[in-house]
């Protein structure tokens, strides 16, 4: 079985000729991060122009956000060993191309079933662009403090963009039509794709591509995601949610045989024996089950309860991006320089577990702004924690194994988030109602975070480096 042994001194910074700019890759690197992240939300607004124009019903107004998501986390994986074998810089580029390629294609459909097409290869793109784009900050930042920053930057990006979204696809509905949503992303992979030109050459792994354990891990996940998002919406007994969930439970354990046994595996088994990486895995599961969550919870109770309409419900949500970005762009970066990862992680998890506590207390009758106001701590509490464990899970990994372990990293995210939106719609839907449930789910959430707090508190060492960056 193949296995990952940090190494034990920091890696020799690659050798770089005048024309590489890391700023450059850093902000290739973000707008591929920001246009991916926006995709996933931007369009929820805009559902109901796009049915009335493409005379679709709510079964195809939910494929083109599920469509989205379920390729996005089912693909990832498989993206981030594909962009280690052949480079990142590679993988960035053509995963930008074909997601701006189908965004233009989104715009330009005159079909339900295009559009949803278009969504799927979107999703399958944003898959290939995302582990690529974070091992490209990784490879350009080489010294451990430079990279930090690098990282808060990148994930200051993606938490402003999946924050705004909403809001954003609100208002360019509003000014223009629901085309527009997409098209804006022509300009933004142009630009990317001309920053990229100065990025460093990314090492190529030559080993052979895993091919059946790509496929079952693209099963498993996929028939999870199927499974949860479909039983909220059908019943967890439905013949069909039950088929997706086993196909789940056969298609993982095939998938684990099949690395245990396999020379060049998909996902190095190895990499779960570290513990900074099992841990930064764990809790980046946890927080966007929070974060993600809140975001859906929030959007319903404003426009549900609240009585806003999108626009001003995703307004709402600007207090704690503002301090999302400032706590990824001042504060994040330098606690973790100053403490290590251990004590960001555990403030960040606690933090937000206080925030997901407050919102137990909100109801009908709150001020909108007090809402606002009382989700702070989730969101500047994650985005502390955020650029923490994704440090610590770089740096406790080889260069070269860099785009795999964030392949497995956002993974486990992005399924994260999926299966909170899909129990969490679930729960406010139930014959409970819509604020017993909404304190279910947060509560839940709250669970969830405060267990990975303790453990990341109880089995990381306190200021000690990871091995690969010593």
């Amino acid at each position: 079985m193949a296995t990952v042994t940090p190494p034990t001194q920091t890696p020799a910074a690659p050798v770089q000729d005048r024309s590489v700019r890391p700023n450059a890759v850093l902000a290739a690197a973000l707008l591929g991060f920001v246009v991916i992240s926006l995709d996933a939300l931007v369009v929820n607004v805009a559902l109901p122009d796009i049915g009335q124009d493409l005379h679709g019903g709510i079964a195809g107004l939910q494929w083109i956000v599920d469509g989205y998501t379920l390729t996005f986390a089912a693909f990832m994986l498989s993206a981030g060993a594909f962009s280690d074998r052949v480079g990142a810089s590679r993988a960035f580029a053509g995963g930008l191309v074909v997601f701006t390629v189908a965004s233009v294609a989104c715009g330009l459909a005159t079909e339900m079933w295009m559009l949803v097409a278009a969504r799927l290869v979107q999703g399958l793109a944003a898959s290939v662009t995302m582990p690529a784009s974070l091992a490209l900050v990784r490879q350009a930042f080489p010294d451990m403090h430079e990279r930090t920053r690098a990282i808060a930057t990148w994930t200051a990006g993606g938490a402003i963009a999946t924050t705004v979204g909403p809001a954003f696809g609100g208002l360019l509905t509003s000014a223009w039509n629901w085309r527009t949503i997409f098209f804006i992303n022509l300009p933004i992979g142009i630009i990317g794709l001309i920053l990229l030109r100065r990025a460093p050459h990314s090492p190529r792994r030559a080993a052979p591509l895993d091919l059946l354990g790509q496929v079952l891990a693209v099963l498993g996940l996929a028939g999870l995601t199927v499974g949860v998002i479909e039983g909220g919406d059908r019943g967890y007994g439905a013949p069909e949610v039950i088929g997706a969930f086993v196909l789940a439970a056969v298609a993982v354990i095939a998938f684990l045989f099949v690395e245990h046994r396999q020379e060049h595996p998909t996902m190095p088994l190895g990499l779960f024996r570290l513990r900074p990486v099992s841990i930064s895995i764990a809790a980046g599961f946890a927080v966007n089950v929070a974060w993600y969550g809140t975001i859906f919870l929030l959007s319903l109770f404003f426009q549900q309860e609240l009585h806003r309409n999108a626009l001003v419900s995703g307004l709402m949500f600007v207090p704690t991006t503002a301090l999302v970005a400032l706590s990824n762009l001042f504060v994040a970066a330098k606690v973790i320089q100053r403490f290590g990862p251990r004590l960001p992680m555990v403030i960040g998890q606690a933090g937000t577990v206080v925030g997901l506590i407050l919102l137990l207390f909100v109801d009908a009758d709150t001020p909108p702004a007090l809402v606002a106001l009382v989700a702070v701590p989730v969101g500047f509490a994650g985005a502390l924690a955020v650029p923490a464990l994704t440090g610590l899970l770089l740096g406790s990994v080889e260069a070269e194994r860099a785009g795999t372990a964030a392949g497995v990293l956002n993974t486990i995210r992005q399924t994260g988030g999926a299966i909170a939106v899909a129990v969490f719609g679930a729960l406010v839907a139930s014959q409970a109602g819509f604020a017993a449930g909404m304190r279910i789910s947060l509560a839940i959430a709250a669970i969830a975070l405060g267990l990975t707090a303790v453990l990341t508190f109880a089995a990381l060492p306190g200021r000690k480096a990871p091995a690969a960056d010593r």
